[in-house]
């Protein structure tokens, strides 16, 4: 049979997403396992499926190395930040983050604060991953020594990151979307501020009243004193360290690519570690594949500051590779796009079209855990359909960021989502409640879309009308 053509029909591929649904919450919250084995397992089903209705294993193998392929540079990425991770504690450079930040922020403005930081880093690097990864992990120490939950700090870390990974013009993210769609690059961003900035101000507004509730609180100085002389004691700390994340910046700003950029803030902090810490180079060697190991004798230290190296990333990278095998074989085969045929049919006028792009974004992103395939599957879906009924193809790059973009750290067994417990060490239930940007901006979207505000149409030549 030609595989190319051929799909799998609605009903077998709707059993194979609840199987995997299924056996997913079994596994997890019944059996106390990760989500590994439960995705392996439903893509050996996913494959059954495909092969007993006429697929061919030669078929399904290319489309599980091509969605791998596609996806090899953001395990790079992962991997050199778990090395970077471990070189800039190890160079002193999260730690004179955390031990700045400790002076400056209070816990009334903080949940605010950290969102508004790592929108302006966003912004600059274009990565969400980067930074959770850098300045996150600062955040998320100067906010445990507050006194904050790490829930809290996580979902406000999040919803700033993943503001910048949604509007900055050097995110492949903001890329992919209007790629997809057909639409200017520019025009995507600009007709994204629409549902992004009503959002982004109910975030900031969330967290203001959140910040609130600790504005009172008077700031256990005993701890933080004590965070402080243990920083103190097991690094050199100098405003001359800050220069690091500010090179990294600089870097982007001159358009340096993502791996090179990183290996160069990774080799910075190995430079930074033998110059100011005095560390050897085993000691780098050793940060930078296992990450940073210390015993300060101050628990809430200890675990701000163990973390890192690449060996860190290898659970997630595991996890990606799994996921990214299911995607391979639900999207070759054509499952997704049978539920999603379906999902279409009840798509009447422009705002339900609007609302089934969106829930397609969303169910891709938990039916395969991948950001890339919840953008790029419906985005080659809905891209004719946008034309036919004579919308703007901006409309749809902003509906694919609106939910394919946020939606992926809300999906515990994601890769994003992976990224973010190897990276900050928080569980995907104990943050998804407080990463509020992540969870208004589909809802908003959804509203304006059926309200039909700023749904720009074309003509018959394809221009705006």
């Amino acid at each position: 049979m030609d595989s190319k053509i051929k799909k799998v029909s609605f009903h077998k591929s709707l059993f194979v997403f609840s199987f995997l649904i299924v056996s997913l919450l079994a596994t997890i919250k019944v059996f106390d396992g990760g989500p590994h084995i439960p995705i392996l397992v439903s893509a050996i089903v996913a494959a059954i499926v495909a092969v007993l209705d006429g697929f061919k294993w030669s078929d399904i193998e290319s489309g599980i190395i091509d969605t791998i392929k596609a996806s090899m540079q953001a395990i790079l990425i992962l991997m050199i930040i778990g090395s970077l991770i471990g070189t800039w504690i190890l160079g002193g450079i999260v730690p004179a983050m955390i031990f700045y930040g400790l002076k400056i922020l209070s816990p009334g403005i903080f949940l605010i604060a950290t969102c508004l930081i790592c929108s302006i880093i966003s912004v600059a690097t274009g990565s969400s991953w980067s930074t959770m990864g850098t300045v996150g992990i600062a955040l998320l120490g100067i906010g445990t020594g507050l006194g904050i939950p790490t829930g809290m700090i996580a979902g406000a870390i999040i919803s700033g990151a993943y503001f910048g990974d949604k509007m900055s013009p050097l995110s492949d993210t903001t890329n992919l979307a209007p790629a997809m769609a057909g639409a200017d690059l520019f025009d995507h961003i600009k007709h994204m501020i629409f549902t992004t900035g009503p959002s982004y101000i109910i975030t900031l507004v969330f967290y203001g009243v959140l910040g609130m509730k600790f504005a009172g609180k008077s700031i256990d100085a005993v701890s933080i004193n004590t965070i402080l002389s243990a920083l103190n004691d097991e690094f050199f700390i100098s405003p001359i360290l800050l220069l690091a994340p500010l090179l990294i910046i600089f870097m982007v700003a001159k358009k340096v690519p993502a791996l090179p950029g990183l290996i160069g803030g990774s080799v910075l902090g190995a430079l930074f570690g033998t110059v100011f810490q005095g560390a050897s180079i085993s000691k780098v060697i050793a940060s930078a594949h296992y990450g940073y190991s210390t015993d300060t004798g101050i628990e809430v230290v200890n675990k701000l500051l163990n973390r890192g190296g690449i060996h860190s990333m290898m659970w997630t990278v595991s996890l990606i590779l799994i996921a990214l095998s299911f995607a391979g074989v639900v999207e070759r085969t054509g499952m997704v796009k049978a539920i999603v045929d379906r999902i279409l049919k009840l798509a009447k006028n422009d705002g339900s079209l609007i609302t089934a792009t969106i829930c397609t974004c969303i169910f891709t992103n938990f039916a395969t855990g991948v950001q890339y395939v919840a953008l790029v599957l419906p985005g080659r879906m809905f891209k004719d359909v946008y034309r036919e009924r004579g919308l703007a193809p901006k409309n749809l790059s902003r509906a694919l960021e609106d939910s394919g973009t946020l939606v992926a750290p809300l999906v515990p067994w994601s890769t994003d989502a992976a990224f973010i417990m190897g990276a900050l060490s928080i569980s995907p239930y104990v943050y998804i409640p407080y990463a509020i940007l992540n969870l208004v901006n589909p809802i908003v979207s959804i509203i304006i879309g059926n309200l039909g505000w700023t749904i720009e149409k074309i003509d018959n030549k394809g221009q705006t009308a």
